[in-house]
């Protein structure tokens, strides 16, 4: 067997010279044009990038600095609001019990959220033509099948700190069910009604309508997520009086909610693994097509995408990251109904991550400490079902399934990228989230609006030279800093898209 790897853009020419006896012939290869290098624009963005990030860092760091000597203040800080022999007392005693009265934002949240919108618009933009930030064919993982558990994690979160707030201000458990339904509804609507929306095709016919997609998904988890935070969660934290099971109060407490979360986790592995498919191996997990050798041709998606043609027929994702490279004919849509189990599971771990905020508020290093454990937690765990390959562990990290160790992975990514947030922009304040936190306490309308008008002038435009990434990558990087431009000139005039 004779394999060889080449690189992208060169020209070459394969010589098989038979031999005797003829079942052993040799291969030789030679390079007509010498191959490009593919990542030289990806470096020289990043530099750009990080070139950049530190403007943002040093700018705000030197304008806060600027007026820390008297004879800076005397040539910069001149106005009626300076003072030379002014130390800051009265008005910064003022300032400080005005921030006391009025309530904190949880800037690393927001700031998380607009990273992962972030990432998530430069991938729908193709994300420079580079595979790794396509999403993966089948099993395995690259940077586009970080996001979606990313914001199914910061909805869990937000709902527990949001939904707390609106209790402690009095709000009855029939305005919050009230509130969370017409919340649930317009989501729903909203990735109904655009996600059947092509800017290049018009209005879709009612027989290619997909049911499913991005938005029905965020809605539906949210719903739920929702419910168990109305009638499952506590008003006031009971005083931590020390008892043998201490240490995981924050869990204990919330006994209802794990036991309906483990019952959802059970039903997903039954139906999985023990539900018969028509043709197809109980429990299968492959994508169908070629793969397997070709032996479970129409059986993508075992039994989820069983019950989804079951549920959806052909209203539903008909183009899967699988039909290239394996030559699927089934529909098979990666935000089908039996993946929606494991979305409100991956949004439970953000609901943990709130109620460790609000347990050991005041207490960041029990914080830290707590999200560093869940994600070693998650972190093995993850490791153990996919025995850290790729196609050979009990259940793959699969994002196509939501399988339970692409759950479980991702949750651990998540502990690890919030407490470092967390960390580094609200108990250091090294960093104030910019530029981020500005798509991020937007995110609806950025979604929305890249989904919209993302194949429109500016934000995209119809490539001249497709044979190098170098446009690809400027496309891309263009359309989402345009984005975030509109972010940030919303955040300044105080407009923020909220349902």
């Amino acid at each position: 067997m004779w394999s060889q790897t080449y690189a992208e853009g060169g020209h070459y020419s394969v010589w098989i010279r038979l031999s005797e006896p003829p079942n052993n012939p040799t291969c030789t290869h030679t390079v007509d044009k010498s191959p490009r290098n593919a990542y030289l624009p990806l470096l020289a963005a990043a530099l750009l990038l990080a070139l950049i990030a530190l403007l943002f860092v040093l700018v705000p760091y030197i304008h806060r600095r600027r007026c820390t000597s008297k004879f800076i203040k005397t040539i910069c800080c001149q106005g009626p609001q300076y003072s030379v022999d002014d130390d800051g007392g009265n008005s910064g005693e003022a300032e400080a019990n005005a921030a006391k009265d009025k309530p904190t934002r949880l800037r690393s949240l927001d700031t998380f959220r607009g990273f992962a919108l972030t990432v998530m618009v430069f991938v729908n933009y193709g994300g420079g033509g580079y595979w790794f930030f396509q999403h993966a064919p089948w099993n395995g993982l690259t940077v586009a099948d970080l996001v979606m558990p990313w914001f199914v994690f910061i909805i869990g979160t937000s709902v527990v700190l949001g939904f707390r707030s609106l209790q402690r201000k009095g709000v009855g458990r029939v305005q919050l069910l009230r509130k969370l339904t017409w919340r649930t509804l317009v989501l729903l609507l909203l990735g109904f009604c655009f996600l059947n929306y092509s800017p290049r095709d018009g209005p879709l016919s009612w027989s290619w309508l997909r049911v499913p997609g991005v938005l029905q998904r965020l809605g539906f988890t949210y719903f739920v997520l929702s419910l168990m935070q109305t009638f499952w969660s506590r008003r006031e934290i009971p005083l931590r009086a020390f008892r043998w099971w201490s240490p995981v109060q924050d869990v204990i407490l919330y006994w209802p909610e794990w036991l309906f979360i483990i019952l959802l986790e059970t039903v997903w592995l039954c139906i999985t693994f023990l539900m018969p498919v028509p043709d197809c191996p109980t429990g299968y997990l492959g994508a169908g097509g070629i793969g397997d050798e070709g032996l479970y041709p129409n059986c993508t998606g075992g039994a989820a995408g069983y019950i989804d043609r079951l549920m959806f027929g052909d209203n539903m994702y008909r183009y899967p990251t699988c039909r290239e490279m394996y030559q699927t004919t089934q529909p098979f849509d990666p935000e089908g109904v039996l993946g929606t189990i494991n979305s409100i599971v991956m949004g439970f771990m953000g609901m943990q991550a709130g109620k460790i905020l609000i347990f050991f508020k005041g207490e960041n290093f029990r914080i830290l400490c707590r999200f560093l454990v869940w994600a070693v937690i998650l972190g093995i765990s993850a490791a153990i079902l996919s025995k850290c390959t790729r196609d050979g562990g009990f259940i793959p990290v699969n994002k196509n399934l939501w399988s339970l160790s692409y759950v479980t992975c991702m949750g651990c990514f998540s502990f690890l990228l919030l407490g470092a947030m967390y960390f580094v922009i609200d108990i250091k304040g090294w960093w104030s989230g910019q530029p981020f936190i500005y798509p991020g306490m937007n995110s609806i309308f950025v979604y929305v609006g890249h989904s919209l008008l993302g194949f429109y002038f500016p934000f995209s435009w119809e490539m001249r030279f497709q044979e190098s990434h170098w446009e690809f990558l400027f496309q891309g990087l263009w359309g989402t800093s345009l984005w975030v431009l509109v972010a940030y000139q919303l955040y300044r005039k105080k407009f923020f898209l909220k349902i």
